[in-house]
């Protein structure tokens, strides 16, 4: 499925151990998802790691589906969700191109789509997944946005953490623009932006599917 499959399996219980790295930012984040949702809702959640958000936010809507490529990622989502007494949150193994097919509400992606190696093929697969007026809510690091020393630097550290195996094999500089063009080249038109946290932005995107993409 995924060359990084191995790396994300095996710091899945480490990952689960790390406390949220700005807890201001994930709080603005998540207020700024809620306002979107209803409780008619089926979602999708891309990404869903240990299952944080998704147990968070499953509450709000109708049904969640927390999806990502690690198996053992999931495990602890089902455990998360058990030990909260969620009962509309259920896990697949699975990426964007083979996701359920829904359609669903709304498509969340927090913190994914600079790990992904082909990330025009996974937009069309997100927009193919939401019916025309469909939500598609994202944040991604924008790494591209950092000066140019900082980037620099920031590339040397992936590199060689690549290399040791302690980092993921895809890790994308995108700047703020470059991903807004390419979601709205999904089909999508951008509706509200925010940075989460500002420095280094978590750039916040909720865009909306105006049409039907081939």
């Amino acid at each position: 499925m995924s060359v990084d499959l191995g790396f994300w399996n095996g710091i899945a219980e480490r990952y689960a151990a790390l406390p949220v790295r700005d807890e201001d930012a994930y709080a603005r984040t998540l207020d700024r998802v809620a306002h979107y949702l209803t409780p008619e809702q089926d979602v999708l959640e891309l990404g869903a790691g240990t299952g944080t958000t998704a147990v968070k936010l499953a509450g709000q809507v109708k049904s969640i589906t927390a999806t990502d490529l690690a198996p053992a990622m999931l495990a602890i989502a089902d455990q998360r969700a058990a030990e909260a007494a969620v009962d509309n949150l259920t896990t697949q193994v699975a990426v964007a191109q083979d996701a359920p097919e829904g359609p669903f509400d709304v498509i969340l992606a927090m913190n994914l789509l600079h790990l992904l190696p082909d990330l025009t093929a996974d937009l069309a697969a997100i927009a193919a997944r939401l019916p025309d007026g469909g939500l598609f809510i994202s944040k991604t690091p924008s790494l591209g946005e950092a000066r140019v020393i900082k980037r620099m630097i920031m590339t040397a550290m992936v590199s060689v953490m690549q290399w040791v195996g302690k980092a993921p094999k895809t890790v994308s500089f995108l700047t703020t623009a470059t991903l807004e063009q390419m979601i709205q080249d999904a089909g999508f038109e951008v509706v509200e932006v925010g940075d989460y946290p500002v420095s280094t932005p978590g750039r916040f995107v909720v865009a909306r599917k105006i049409s039907s993409v081939d």
